[in-house]
């Protein structure tokens, strides 16, 4: 069991601005293993942060906790134009992965924001909460344990859902579920397809896509990847995703690339590859768990 006291400590960790970023990723991380209302206000207290980066993650992980508790903090973060589109985009995203139909009506509102991202993000969640409205059905697990903004399409034919996944005309959830059939799919031609997603849609669609390409590890994507995050002219918002995705991939030929975008201009690219960086450790090393907290908290003892 673990004890209030030892929360408070990964929490401490987690609002600490003199960490090392790498270090309150993994305490954020452990937080939201460990859920409960303490996890949750700690993590509520990080929007006060100046890093656009952490503030996404953290209203990330809080949809992924899918606990109800965690509403007032996202719709305060979505509704707050101070707060970077990539944070509001995600409070919005958490909303939607929660569940609960109580916060429609927001949704709705947002789906008109004037920062395309956010207001994107609003339509998918809302298209979401309409579906498993009408569909009754719990959301089918998917095999990556993630809570994803639409579901999965019943097409298992990788021509057939490149070709929804590319075509621009269609509604954008529609090509999120082809996303999402795909990732599920898995095996290489279905990560090409992917892959080719990085020179379609808008930002929010190739910053999903560089997602999906993470958590699915596969090395044929290393390639698209990493030209997304060379490109300066691309959305920062999908070279931070492509950087996180080839630190999950960690194959030796994302090394380098991570290594030297750590110095990008661009300060969410940058600590997106730092963070990137010690994912690649982790996934190359012999650590037990990447939310690691607790067991930091122990050897400390």
């Amino acid at each position: 069991m673990v004890t209030e006291k030892e929360i408070t400590l990964i929490g401490k960790t987690l609002v600490d601005s003199s960490q090392p970023l790498k270090n309150r990723f993994r305490a954020l991380f452990t937080l939201r293993s460990l859920g409960g209302p303490a996890a949750i206000e700690w993590i509520s207290q990080a929007f006060g942060d100046d890093s656009a980066l952490l503030k996404h993650e953290l209203a990330y992980c809080l949809g992924q906790m899918q606990d109800e508790r965690a509403i007032p903090v996202l719709l305060s973060v979505l509704q707050d134009t101070s707060q970077e589109p990539m944070v509001r985009h995600e409070a919005g995203e958490a909303l939607g992965a929660i569940g609960n139909p109580k916060v429609l009506d927001v949704l709705r509102r947002y789906s008109k924001d004037p920062v395309i991202e956010v207001a994107e993000t609003c339509q998918l969640a809302v298209k979401r909460l309409e579906w498993f409205q009408t569909h009754k059905a719990e959301p089918s697990a998917s095999p990556y344990s993630s809570v994803d903004p639409a579901p999965p399409a019943p097409e298992e034919d990788v021509g057939k859902l490149r070709e929804a996944l590319l075509d621009e005309s269609r509604p954008l959830f529609e090509r999120y579920r082809a996303m999402f059939a795909l990732r599920n799919l898995g095996g290489e031609p279905a990560v090409l397809a992917l892959a080719d997603g990085l020179k379609s849609g808008g930002a929010l669609f190739r910053h999903e896509i560089a997602y999906v390409l993470g958590q699915m590890q596969h090395e044929a994507s290393v390639l698209q990847l990493t030209a997304a995050l060379e490109s300066v002219a691309e959305n920062p918002m999908v070279r931070h995703e492509c950087a996180e995705a080839l630190g999950s991939i960690a194959k030796a030929s994302c090394l380098a690339t991570l290594q030297a975008y750590a110095k990008d201009e661009e300060r969410v690219v940058r600590e997106s590859c730092e963070v990137a960086l010690d994912m690649y450790e982790y996934e190359n090393g012999m650590e037990f768990q990447y939310a690691d907290g607790l067991s930091k908290l122990e050897a400390s003892d």
